[in-house]
């Protein structure tokens, strides 16, 4: 019941993984051959300063700002620029990190640089609201009250400025909502001595109340002082919790559809609450993306019975997204039901003497997997599931540069090993209008109801392509096996399926992505893998590497075979809207003390070795890269941490042979293209407690606060153990048990971070 619980391996097709493609790759012209051709970076090149700018300027960086000394402008120019038009703000990125690297830790604390501070600003159990007590982290704070608390597992996390009259103010840095994700639990420390179960079933109703509304979204308003101190406004209207309680809007190609139809909804126009929300995105309107991501482990079906009673269609479904099993908080299992089955509708079967959908939940888990778009300005707003954005692990949704004239395009992972890269690119295009609407959601239907979406198809030449997922194209049609597509809806709501037909690449768990505000490349972090998934055989030119990084806890080593500490790939297109890109491998994660020659790829020292790349971010400020840790590969050398870096582009490395060697000690030889190594421009900035996860990150327009998660410190404590938990932080006090926290970072000098 960790948060680690992760969706089954459930893509069983026969769609090529990069593996398949190494060996087409070898007969392939050069990669130096291709990038000099029409598709190659030359021509990738032309994406312009004008469309780097228009993503400054939506992320709310504030125009009246000069750049920061020791930056150098952007080599993109703005090829649209009339002479007699008054310049746009020229982003650029600093030459140089302006800290020194902290070292590797193993402390239950967070660690920064010299001249940083951090404060805890927001914490599991913290109220929200008047008249809600103090946290009293020993498992007996009333379940109700936990609908005006903090949740728990903070994760992917945005700032929205707010402006003098309580709108969304673009430039504002002293006020503002910070809207973050709640992806999980730790049970063991929510209740008074973990969760009671019996036979497989929950039997205290009261900690499945707390647990359901843990999980979610909170929303609240934050301030900076006259001191330059940080806090939230526990008693601000602007606070909300958003829940696996809470009543939603589905929206889009899906409304209405006879699949969405439940007990809670005969219209199949409405479900309630969202779970698993992991990464996230925003929209230039002012509004929230919360993304439900390994959504499927938590909902009751008992394959062996409700097969009997389900088409083919369906149990091909269920199959592909991993929905069997008992739940993995079994909040299912708890009798008695309430009159609003708030238990029972995680039970997704058909039920005895139910005639149709309308009599049971067995359409329920249709209804989790989406994008959820959240209007943080307006505490009685409804939010809206994004159908039109396809169904399936969302890691999250990291817009491309919002372009007058243009579609709007966001980018997703499928957070799964042997999963796909998605994109989505709406039908309408971008109006600066309505940036300033305070309609938000209605914005939202138009721009996230009706787009197309395509899943990435990686080619041997270092080329790639998007395969649009639409029926009666690529495969997607009635005459497709295993499931036979009806309509778009179908392959909305089984885009897995889709994928799958159109012949999508297979990836190593695409987790977070970021797009470079300079010259819209995209990256995605590719956390790890194992030699039990991806063997000798399957090494390739975008996965190269097999080797082994033992980990030692007390007096015992084990071998780590595989890919343990993952790696980070990009890709660069004409234009968001191009369905071609060119792709290559921006950053491997490594020991320092790691082979130079088949293993530290990246030439990765003491001051900025890594292991599992997860979380991803661009600073609108200053363009610097973050990149979070979630590891448990490394962590006998260090904990979890942040790292800052300054990336050069697509294609400025070098072609690389490397020699794997697995268990029994065969090799392998494979030809990679590595980018250029960084140097000093990749640095240690932050480490964190016992047993957690670095996650979620926002910034201030001004650059001069970051705000940062700190997940399930010291989760892997033994319920034995409770008494003495891995971590007590926040708290340094012995027995105290730990909480997912938020933290704001400042400078000691109240200047820019990171430079």
């Amino acid at each position: 019941m960790s948060h680690d619980v992760d969706d089954p391996v459930a893509n069983l097709s026969n769609n090529p993984h990069f593996h398949d493609i190494i060996a087409e790759r070898l007969r392939a012209p050069s990669r130096r051959d291709v990038l000099r051709g029409g598709i190659g970076l030359g021509a990738l090149g032309l994406v312009g300063g004008s469309a780097a700018a228009a993503l400054f300027s939506a992320c709310g960086d504030n125009a009246k700002d000069a750049p920061d000394a020791g930056s150098v402008p952007s080599p993109d120019a703005r090829p649209d620029a009339s002479p007699d038009a008054a310049p746009e703000p020229v982003p650029t990125r600093p030459a140089a990190l302006g800290f020194t690297a902290v070292p590797k830790s193993l402390a239950d604390a967070v660690t920064v640089p010299a001249g940083y501070r951090y404060a805890v600003l927001y914490s599991l159990g913290d109220p929200i609201a008047a008249g809600v007590s103090a946290y009293a982290n020993d498992g007996t704070d009333a379940a109700a009250s936990f609908a005006q608390r903090s949740g728990d597992h903070h994760d992917g996390m945005q700032y929205f400025g707010l402006n003098g009259t309580g709108g969304y103010g673009q430039g504002s840095s002293d006020s503002g909502l910070l809207v973050m994700n709640h992806e999980a639990i730790t049970p063991l420390f929510l209740h008074p001595t973990g969760p009671t179960i019996a036979g497989g079933v929950r039997t205290v109703a009261e900690e499945v109340q707390r647990e359901l509304f843990l999980h979610g979204v909170s929303v609240i308003e934050v301030v900076r002082s006259a001191a330059g101190a940080w806090s939230y406004v526990p008693s601000s209207l602007f606070n909300r919790r958003i829940h696996t309680l809470t009543e939603m809007e589905l929206s889009g190609p899906l409304r209405g559809a006879p699949a969405m139809v439940t007990k809670f909804s005969a219209s199949g126009t409405r479900t309630r609450g969202t779970v698993n929300n992991c990464a996230n995105g925003h929209t230039p309107w002012g509004t929230y993306l919360t993304c439900e991501e390994n959504w499927a482990g938590y909902f009751l079906r008992t394959k062996a019975t409700d097969d009997l009673k389900r088409s083919a269609k369906e149990i091909a479904a269920f199959a592909r997204y991993g929905i069997a099993g008992t739940g993995r908080e079994l909040w299912a299992t708890v009798t008695p039901d309430t009159a609003d089955n708030q238990y029972g509708r995680w039970n997704t079967m058909v039920l005895d003497g139910a005639a149709t959908a309308a009599d049971d939940y067995r359409n329920v888990s249709n209804t989790f997997g989406w994008v959820v778009e959240i209007d943080p300005f307006s505490n009685t707003s409804v939010p809206k599931k994004r159908t039109g954005l396809g169904r399936f692990a969302h890691e999250g949704a990291w817009p491309a540069a919002a372009v007058v004239g243009k579609p709007l395009v966001y980018y997703a992972g499928d957070d799964g090993r042997g999963e796909y890269i998605y994109k989505y690119v709406s039908n309408a295009s971008w109006d600066a209008a309505d940036a300033s609407r305070t309609d938000r959601l209605a914005v939202g239907d138009k721009y996230l109801d009706s787009g197309k979406l395509y899943a990435a198809k990686f080619n041997a030449d270092g080329t790639g392509a998007w395969l649009e997922l639409a029926f009666g194209q690529n495969n997607i049609t009635e005459a497709n096996a295993p499931y036979a597509f009806a309509d778009q809806a179908d392959v909305l709501l089984h885009a897995r399926l889709a994928a799958d037909a159109a012949g999508a690449t297979k990836m190593d768990r695409p987790e977070w992505g970021a797009v470079d505000p300079l010259n819209g490349a995209v990256y995605f972090s590719l956390t790890n893998n194992t030699a039990a998934v991806r063997p000798l055989a399957a090494t390739d030119a975008a996965n190269p590497r097999l080797y082994n990084d033992p980990k030692t806890v007390g007096t015992t080593t084990t071998a780590q075979f595989g890919n343990p500490n993952g790696h980070i790939i990009r890709w660069k297109e004409p234009s968001p809207e191009a369905t071609t890109f060119t792709w290559d491998v921006f950053l491997f994660g490594a020991n320092a003390d790691a082979s130079a020659t088949d293993v530290n790829l990246s030439g990765l020292t003491a001051d900025n070795d890594f292991s599992s790349p997860d979380g991803l971010w661009f600073s609108p400020k200053t363009n610097i890269c973050w990149i979070e840790t979630d590891d448990g590969a490394y962590t006998d050398v260090t904990n979890c941490m942040l790292l800052a870096a300054l990336p050069g582009t697509v294609g400025d490395g070098a072609a690389r042979t490397i020699t794997n060697t697995d268990q029994g000690g065969a090799t392998k030889e494979v030809t990679t293209y590595v980018g250029a190594q960084l140097g000093t421009k990749l640095r240690r900035f932050l480490v964190g407690p016992v047993d957690c996860e670095i996650t979620g990150i926002a910034e201030t327009p001004d650059g001069k606060a970051l705000f940062v998660n700190i997940q399930h410190p010291g989760e892997t404590t033994a319920a034995a153990n409770l008494a003495t938990p891995l971590s007590t932080w926040p708290s340094t006090v012995a027995g105290t048990r730990p909480r997912a926290s938020t933290i704001v970072i400042t400078k000691d000098d109240g200047g820019v971070i990171g430079v």
